[in-house]
């Protein structure tokens, strides 16, 4: 079971961009620290602490001038024909970690930046931080999908998925409708 080849990204885009534009939230993952991935029913987030219990307040990979964690990346949303594309070997590479996977387009078209979506009873504001794929994605899920993510004719796509804000306290469960407000 080998990583995603650059011929078969490519050959795989034309249905990722195919997505609809709102979609059911399939997957809701936890992270209470690195590389600690907990599935969940539901997730409650809140616009000061982010998503309850998670390491965004406690080790967030980016940070304010004055230290405290940049809320432009509380909540991560990847989508579905992604994910199923490149992580292939499921028993032994660990899950991306995004808060929620969606089959839905997630590109600058359809979510520009400040575009207001509904996740359950909270409410999410697409960041203009770009999720280009980690170092960790680049070990696990392949160099060349890393490198298909990040050309510059697809950032628009944002392959890698969409940073969120909160910006509405709520509860988002497993099967609400990921959609545009």
């Amino acid at each position: 079971m080998g990583q995603a080849t650059t011929a078969e990204c490519e050959a795989a885009l034309a249905d990722i961009l195919a997505a609809p534009k709102e979609a059911t939230i399939e997957v809701l993952c936890h992270r209470a620290d690195y590389g600690e991935r907990d599935f969940r029913d539901s997730l409650n987030l809140t616009v000061a602490a982010g998503i309850e219990d998670e390491r965004w307040t406690k080790k967030p990979w980016l940070k304010l001038a004055d230290g405290s964690p940049d809320p432009r990346i509380q909540v991560s949303i990847l989508q579905r024909r992604v994910l199923d594309l490149c992580w292939r070997d499921r028993e032994n590479v660990v899950f991306p970690g995004d808060t929620m996977i969606v089959d839905m387009d997630l590109s600058h078209a359809n979510l520009p930046v400040g575009t207001r979506l509904q996740a359950g009873t909270a409410v999410l504001e697409v960041s203009d931080k770009f999720n280009d794929a980690c170092a960790k994605w680049k070990v696990r899920h392949g160099r060349e999908s890393y490198d298909w993510i990040n050309r510059t004719e697809h950032q628009t796509h944002r392959l890698r998925g969409v940073l969120c804000k909160i910006v509405q306290d709520g509860t988002v469960h497993l099967g609400d409708v990921l959609r545009k407000v």
